[in-house]
């Protein structure tokens, strides 16, 4: 990879730790200006000053967001817009597990309204400054974890609540909004890829609670990879010569998968599902 990504503005959502702080520290090692986007303020600014004497003369922004509320994503995109002409790389990494059916404030299921309609609207509200920013790329977390997304019932309004499958749904719903994204962005400039970055031994799992977070907890500290192994693939579509040009791909150790959820009727209609939930469209700029 580059060992200079100078003048480039990346922003991580979810870097105070695990995967997210890894790939910040990746990313500022390189010379990048890096924006930690994160939701608890204590965490991110040890994150920031861990990261900041670990990097000498890392460039580092920290902003505060909660990706579960469309209105703190809001103000949060309307921040950087003032403060960055353009943009260069998003790495959506922000996300949870719940064991319990929680509803925002919005009437959302908590881990639909971070993992999935989190990224959505983020993505859209700071793709202006990406395609300013173009040549840009997104950068997806997703998981091989994914699966029983019912588009009908996002909420679990009418099935039995299910913490893996609450978690699940989101993880193939980051790959199909991937897909339908890079679509739309063919021609512009900017990139939209997702990928699985193993079993890594995050918190993750452990905070959703439960048996099943216990028990996934438990055996990701036994054989799972550390964050630098997670975020590897995740800062070489982010930054190496390899990746660009590249998009709607599902990559698992800097490697392009097939991917089951490939549909592009079913894509649309998770997207049409995404824009009513978020009252957001998305606006391209011109060819």
């Amino acid at each position: 990879m580059p060992p200079d990504l100078a003048g480039r503005v990346c922003v991580v959502t979810g870097a105070s730790d695990g995967i997210g702080k890894a790939t910040a520290w990746a990313l500022a090692a390189r010379g990048a200006r890096v924006v930690l986007a994160c939701r608890s303020e204590a965490r991110g600014r040890a994150a920031m000053h861990a990261l900041a004497a670990s990097v000498p003369g890392a460039s580092l922004d920290l902003r505060i967001v909660d990706f579960s509320v469309p209105s703190s994503i809001r103000d949060f995109a309307r921040g950087l817009a003032a403060d960055y002409p353009a943009l260069h790389v998003l790495v959506n990494n922000a996300g949870l597990w719940s064991n319990a059916r929680v509803l925002t404030g919005d009437g959302i299921e908590l881990t639909w309204a971070t993992n999935a309609l989190g990224y959505f609207l983020t993505t859209g509200l700071l793709l202006d400054r990406l395609q300013a920013g173009a040549p840009a790329r997104i950068v997806t977390v997703a998981s091989e974890l994914a699966g029983g997304l019912d588009v009908t019932d996002l909420s679990f309004a009418r099935r039995p609540y299910d913490g893996v499958t609450a978690y699940s749904q989101s993880k193939q719903a980051n790959r199909m909004l991937t897909w339908a994204l890079a679509r739309r962005l063919q021609g512009r400039g900017v990139t939209a890829n997702a990928l699985h970055p193993g079993g890594v031994r995050t918190g993750i799992f452990r905070k959703g609670g439960g048996l099943r977070g216990f028990l996934a907890a438990a055996a990701t500290r036994v054989v799972g990879r550390t964050v630098e192994q997670g975020a590897d693939t995740v800062v070489w579509l982010a930054a190496s010569p390899e990746a660009s040009g590249r998009s709607g791909g599902f990559f698992v150790d800097r490697r392009e998968r097939p991917c089951r959820f490939r549909d592009e009727a079913a894509e649309e209609r998770l997207w049409s599902a995404c824009e009513a939930a978020t009252g957001f469209r998305y606006v391209l700029s011109a060819r």
